[in-house]
């Protein structure tokens, strides 16, 4: 079983972490991750303004990287349903759907594969804190990511999940969404950001980093000592110091 890891932008040059966390867990199960360096970004900005010729142009490259892969997972539900979206870039183009769709079938968001895959509930992790969590919106929304993140969670002892009011509210990042509307997106985290500290949680956790990044950088701005983690990174560091 060739499992490929697909590490995304944000995630390789802002939380390398993330991606460390996911080697050392899933080698717990026999997984060993092999890493496409040829691999880049996987096209969604220019997906999402508009520029598809420039959009194909990445979805090439990740097709190549990938072809030979059993599987190929991420730490992202967005830059993972944006593999998803490459049946609609290469629709009229026989081959290249064809290719598309293979991608499609083999891509897999973090939770998804171990729960899904591996059949992997309990990773025998212990976390002491209390925690609460945001679903981002193109994990639960496209991919539909729901139930595999809660069974993973509520199998970790000692650890308080406590819900996130509203939490299927957008955080207000959305990519490009944040730089074109940054007053909407900014009044849309504050008011995540502020449910947040209504639960009391010492900790936030989720499956998408942009986001994360998002809600983060407006609880530090605010001073507030939430910490934010990927959901990967609880689950490695509850195992480490099980």
């Amino acid at each position: 079983m060739k499992v490929s890891l697909f590490i995304t932008c944000l995630s390789d040059a802002i939380f390398p972490r993330v991606g460390e966390a996911m080697v050392r867990l899933l080698a717990n199960y026999g997984v060993t991750l092999e890493f496409p360096r040829v691999q880049t970004c996987c096209g969604q900005p220019a997906y999402n303004s508009g520029y598809w010729k420039e959009a194909r142009e990445s979805a090439r490259t990740i097709l190549d990287a990938f072809e030979d892969s059993d599987f190929v997972i991420s730490p992202s539900g967005s830059c993972t349903g944006m593999l998803h979206h490459y049946t609609k870039l290469f629709e009229s183009d026989p081959v290249m759907l064809k290719r598309a769709e293979a991608l499609r079938a083999k891509s897999y968001e973090f939770t998804q594969f171990l729960v899904q895959v591996l059949g992997v509930t309990d990773v025998g992790a212990t976390f002491s804190r209390k925690v609460t969590y945001h679903p981002s919106c193109h994990g639960s929304r496209i991919l539909g990511v729901k139930d595999e993140p809660m069974q993973l969670m509520k199998n970790v002892r000692g650890m308080e999940l406590v819900p996130l009011p509203f939490a299927e509210d957008c955080c207000g990042f959305g990519g490009t969404f944040a730089v074109k509307m940054a007053d909407i997106s900014g009044a849309m985290v504050t008011e995540k950001a502020d449910h947040v500290l209504e639960t009391e949680a010492e900790v936030l956790v989720g499956l998408d980093m942009a986001c994360l990044m998002n809600i983060a950088g407006n609880l530090h701005y605010r001073g507030e000592p939430v910490r934010v983690m990927h959901l990967a990174e609880l689950l490695y560091e509850g195992v480490k110091g099980a």
